[in-house]
């Protein structure tokens, strides 16, 4: 069981959870690489296995645990490792599975290729090795390279981790740290080091989005950010994964909408449409400020589409309270919703909140909801029709037509006939019917 690691060695990334993660699974699959040596053996077993862990809920939870279990059964002789969110906020929980070697928190896991090359006895263990310290006064991001992606058409680049806002429901300050941010010019030099194929959209992500730059010292901000990788001219769209009401300002939306490179979909966490509810959640805006940003959005870029987070089932949701939500988003040009339910973590402020909502009255809204914004979607799909709009088409087919896939500008899912050659290229594409709230034919437009 002591067998230690010799190149070549070959690897194994199950990435849970958002975004950054999967960007931060990719950077680290990149610095791994960087390490191996290159082999022609054809070997396939896995030397190690990293699961790179989710804990924003409790099924999250699970399924890191179910993941790190099944990576243990399917690998007996490979070394586990664990690291992400879960193993930053309860590491002594993952300790006891039996056959997990290491535990590597968020403070370390950009050392991770680092701890494998420079160990000396990197290898199974009796029990797990743990690495982990808490957030303190962290200021600076670590430098992380850029991953090398095989399949991702629309390239994720962090920017941003960890955040301040402390909400009611949520781990991640506990689990991110404090707001931290890339400096411009290694954004800009991450984008630049793409391969001209993969600079056709980039998706700027991170856990707060909008306090990119604020942390620095004079501060920058996202707006910056956006101008100066405009004025780069190295990639052709560029868009925002997430961002807070409060911090879609005026002027950014003014120049999204003067701007031919930022894309024109806006995803805006709501979290609940009632007054009362959004002050238990610690959030700070009221349904009165996002029913505003939503029609100014609509207002000044009509095509745009946005999206929404809901949270159902919040301690103290009444009948009434989710009534405030459904009614503002159903009132609302709002496309698409992605609605979770309600979920208690440990060390949280609403973990000890009374009023809790029974779980069959949480699917009942859950549901709902997703009807809503099913139809909400199908709404926005069907008035592309007729449209022409710029697609990127993707690296891959639809499976059941075996037509080419691509997205929008302002994300619509669009199917088109047309060869291998179309892949990873912006094109013009007209709209010619609305298939259900998943995606529209669409036909190219002549040169």
């Amino acid at each position: 069981m002591n067998k230690q690691i010799r190149n070549p060695f070959n690897v194994d990334m199950v990435t849970l959870g958002c975004k950054v993660n999967q960007f931060e699974s990719e950077s680290i699959d990149a610095e791994l690489h960087k390490l191996r040596t290159p082999t022609n053996n054809g070997r396939k077993a896995t030397d190690i296995c990293i699961i790179n862990t989710c804990t924003v809920t409790q099924k999250a939870a699970m399924q890191s645990r179910q993941a790190i279990r099944k990576a243990i059964r399917d690998n007996p002789d490979a070394i586990i490792l664990a690291t992400g969110c879960y193993a930053q906020s309860d590491p002594l929980a993952l300790q006891k599975i039996k056959g997990l070697d290491y535990i590597i928190g968020n403070t370390e896991k950009h050392r991770i290729a680092q701890i494998i090359s420079e160990s000396a006895s990197f290898q199974k263990q009796p029990v797990p090795i743990l690495l982990h310290h808490e957030f303190c006064n962290e200021k600076n991001l670590p430098k992380t390279i850029m991953p090398v992606i095989d399949n991702r058409t629309r390239p994720f680049i962090k920017i941003q981790d960890g955040c301040d806002n402390f909400c009611s429901y949520c781990i991640v300050p506990y689990t991110r740290g404090p707001s931290r941010s890339v400096l411009p010019e290694d954004v800009i030099s991450m984008i630049g080091s793409l391969p001209a194929a993969k600079r056709q959209e980039i998706v700027l992500t991170g856990i707060h989005l909008g306090k990119y730059g604020l942390d620095f010292s004079p501060p920058c901000s996202l707006l910056t950010l956006l101008k100066q990788i405009e004025g780069a001219k190295t990639v052709g769209r560029v868009r925002l994964s997430s961002i807070e009401p409060v911090e879609l300002t005026d002027d950014l939306l003014k120049y999204a909408a003067g701007s031919d490179s930022i894309c024109h979909h806006f995803h805006i966490p709501l979290q609940s449409g009632d007054k009362y509810i959004l002050e238990r959640m610690n959030r700070p805006y009221g349904p009165q400020l996002f029913e505003k940003l939503v029609k100014k959005i609509h207002q000044s870029i009509p095509d745009a589409a946005i999206g929404v987070d809901i949270m159902v089932g919040f301690p103290g949701e009444t009948d009434a309270a989710f009534e405030n939500t459904y009614a503002l988003l159903a009132a609302l040009p709002v496309t698409y919703f992605h609605v979770f339910p309600f979920s208690s973590r440990p060390g949280t402020k609403a973990s000890s909140f009374p009023d809790h909502v029974s779980p069959d009255t949480i699917k009942e809204r859950r549901n709902k909801l997703l009807a809503l914004s099913r139809a909400k979607k199908l709404e926005f799909y069907s008035k592309m029709v007729g449209k022409t709009v710029d697609v990127l088409i993707e690296n891959k087919r639809e499976s059941a037509t075996q037509k080419l896939t691509g997205v929008s500008s302002n994300y619509v899912r669009v199917l088109i006939d047309g060869d291998d050659g179309l892949k990873n290229k912006i094109i013009p594409c007209r709209i010619t019917k609305a298939i259900n709230q998943d995606a529209v034919y669409g036909k190219p437009c002549p040169d």
